[in-house]
């Protein structure tokens, strides 16, 4: 399979894994573009939301400050318009990237939005796409992806070693 949904709880860190993932696969030769998101303040619960593109390095801020006492949604949808063009970068790349990482399958992408466009056509085209789905988008995962089964975390290193070129 050429897409590794990675269905977690929130016990893990993904952000972390992914970010690890990505780093390994590079050092192992392979060219892997795409997401991974950060934390620059420290704080995953209100501090900034930022995109980082892991060929690059290049931030894109993702999220907007509401103020103190806002509980409305805080994600930019700009700022993920804005990303998305580090995974267009990648569908157009010939020959195409061995990995490209997204950072999740989330609630933007359960309603078709965010980076859903991108991650499905980077899979049609053949590119292997690692992702994670916490299991509150397990349903909407299923109806986005057809049933594309979703990967227990500690199934990836056998995954990433089965890459072309891994």
């Amino acid at each position: 399979m050429k897409i590794a949904a990675l269905r977690h709880d929130g016990a893990l860190d993904m952000d972390a894994l992914l970010a690890d993932a990505a780093e390994r696969a590079q050092a192992a030769g392979l060219r892997v573009r795409g997401l991974v998101m950060t934390w620059p303040d420290g704080s995953a619960v209100c501090g900034a939301m930022v995109l980082k593109d892991v060929q690059t390095g290049e931030s894109f801020l993702v999220s907007q400050d509401l103020g103190p006492g806002a509980t409305g949604c805080r994600v930019d949808t700009q700022g993920f318009a804005r990303a998305s063009v580090v995974l267009r970068r990648a569908l157009d790349e010939q020959p195409p990237p061995d990995l490209v990482v997204i950072n999740r399958f989330g609630g933007l992408e359960a309603e078709g939005e965010g980076l859903a466009d991108e991650l499905m056509a980077l899979v049609a085209a053949g590119v292997p796409v690692l992702t994670a789905v916490a299991d509150k988008h397990a349903e909407a995962w299923a109806r986005f992806s057809g049933d594309w089964p979703l990967m227990d975390p500690q199934d990836l290193p056998g995954w990433l070693a089965a890459l072309p070129g891994a």
